[in-house]
């Protein structure tokens, strides 16, 4: 019989018991569960809500409950329909009479909440740990990579020459702000919504400050429905994991194109990487393509949940059954790609020479030549379009500008209607040396190795600062 059943008169249908049961995924929720319910026992027991005896039993049934279960001693059932059930039913076999007054002022409704902030809070702190390693990583590389030029792109076209410790620390501030998002998201799950109900609240004395502290929430909910019927935080983390994975994709974008043979500036490891079945040269960057595709999957989950979410009225609807297979999919997922992608990052060879020479490719220093011009009186609008017609000359000729000898850069001028050829001296070739053209790059967050080396000072501080 349904714990539910007094007012039926027919047995649910088998079609509807597979259909509407969740204990298939929500089995997960078991501790949470579990330790929900010692603590709204405790405060039954403590509010004389049920004697301090019958509290001890429904506790230490619960008690020996989660140890049967994660023994593997039990089989949930789909015919009790969700994890909250089948504990009750598991705990009225076990300790008579006294489990039925577990459910004594509170509702399935404000107990799935509060099972599903209890593990969002939880997943919250285990993604931030992943984040953290991740972010450790990069300083680290970034610091032993402060000096090595490469080329930055803008378009997929070379723009101006960087340092890969700057590129990475680019990617260091990305997930800096996806940590900080996660921290954002816990202080608005950190809310008890046990003691709602179905949605009214309810007529027993429950002391609700008592239970958020047993179960460590920093405040209880305001409003009943509100409690019942909210999952912004499922879709706030699902949102933050949702950007997490973008910024994964496009350094695993990145990733994919330096190790191809176009790019070559880096070497995959042999333990993060697959080969061929047909082609035995073949060494695929399969991390960085399946983190590249299980972000659309990510996606999906927040979308999924969004869309159920988009036309509910309130309070409880069934339909908010659904999020918990998109929240765990989501959360499984954003982990598993940061547990795998940090390691497989952290042995990645860098091919420097092969970036040295591409940076120097593309005229990545025409800026730095028309910078040269300013510094000798021209607008910067001038200086523009000498190099550009230098440029022009440069892709006439196949040479680059360090190839053209002092009078070629000198006709330069004159090409773009300048007569005054002492503009550019034998000094010009200093200027356009890449080393002094990433090495001038001194503003504040610029490329330059010494505000890389302060840039991962200032990270270091920062990661220093979220360890507990």
């Amino acid at each position: 019989m349904k714990l539910w059943g007094g007012r039926f008169q027919k047995n649910t249908d088998q079609l509807m018991e597979d259909f509407h049961s969740s204990i298939a995924f929500d089995q997960r929720l078991y501790r949470h569960d579990i330790q929900g319910s010692i603590a709204h026992a405790q405060m039954l027991g403590e509010e004389g809500i049920i004697t301090t005896g019958e509290a001890q039993q429904i506790i230490a049934g619960l008690q020996a409950i989660l140890a049967e279960i994660e023994a593997g001693q039990v089989s949930f059932t789909v015919g009790a329909e969700d994890i909250h059930m089948n504990i009750e039913t598991l705990l009225i076999n076990k300790i008579g009479e006294a489990g039925k007054k577990l459910h004594t002022g509170r509702s399935r409704n404000d107990q799935v909440a509060l099972d599903t902030r209890l593990f969002v809070k939880e997943e919250i702190k285990q993604t931030q740990k992943l984040l953290y390693a991740l972010l450790t990583t990069l300083v680290e590389m970034a610091e032993k990579q402060a000096d090595t030029i490469m080329p930055g792109f803008t378009h997929l076209q070379i723009a101006q020459p960087v340092t890969l410790g700057h590129h990475l620390l680019a990617y260091v501030e990305m997930f800096k702000r996806d940590y900080e998002r996660l921290a954002d998201c816990l202080v608005r799950t950190d809310v008890l919504p046990l003691g709602a109900g179905a949605l009214a609240g309810t007529t027993y004395p429950l002391n609700r400050l008592s239970v958020a502290q047993k179960l460590n929430f920093a405040r209880v909910s305001e409003n009943s429905m509100d409690s019942v019927s909210d999952r912004d935080y499922i879709i706030e983390l699902l949102a933050a994991a949702s950007i997490i994975m973008m910024h994964l994709s496009r350094f695993s974008e990145e990733i994919i194109l330096w190790a191809s043979q176009q790019f070559a500036f880096v070497e995959l490891d042999d333990a993060y990487s697959t080969g061929s079945s047909i082609m035995p040269q073949k060494k695929n960057p399969d991390v960085s393509e399946l983190v590249r595709g299980k972000t659309g999957r990510v996606y999906g989950d927040l979308l999924g949940i969004l869309t159920v979410m988009k036309g509910l009225p309130l309070a409880y609807n069934k339909d908010m059954q659904e999020d918990k297979e998109a929240l765990f999919d989501g959360v499984d997922t954003v982990q598993k790609c940061l547990l795998i992608f940090t390691p497989m990052l952290a042995t990645l060879v860098f091919k420097k020479e092969q970036m040295q020479i591409a940076a120097g490719k593309g005229f990545s220093n025409a800026t730095d030549l028309a910078d040269y011009l300013v510094k000798k009186g021209l607008s910067f609008r001038d200086a523009h379009h000498i190099v550009g017609s230098l440029v022009s000359y440069c892709l006439s000729t196949g040479k680059s500008f360090e190839e053209l000898d002092l009078q070629e850069l000198q006709k330069g001028l004159q090409i773009a209607g300048r007569e005054d050829s002492g503009l550019i001296d034998i000094d010009v070739y200093e200027a356009l040396k890449l080393d002094n053209v990433v090495g001038r790059r001194l503003t504040y967050g610029g490329t330059a190795p010494d505000q890389v080396s302060q840039a991962v000072a200032r990270a270091r501080q920062y990661l220093a600062g979220l360890e507990k």
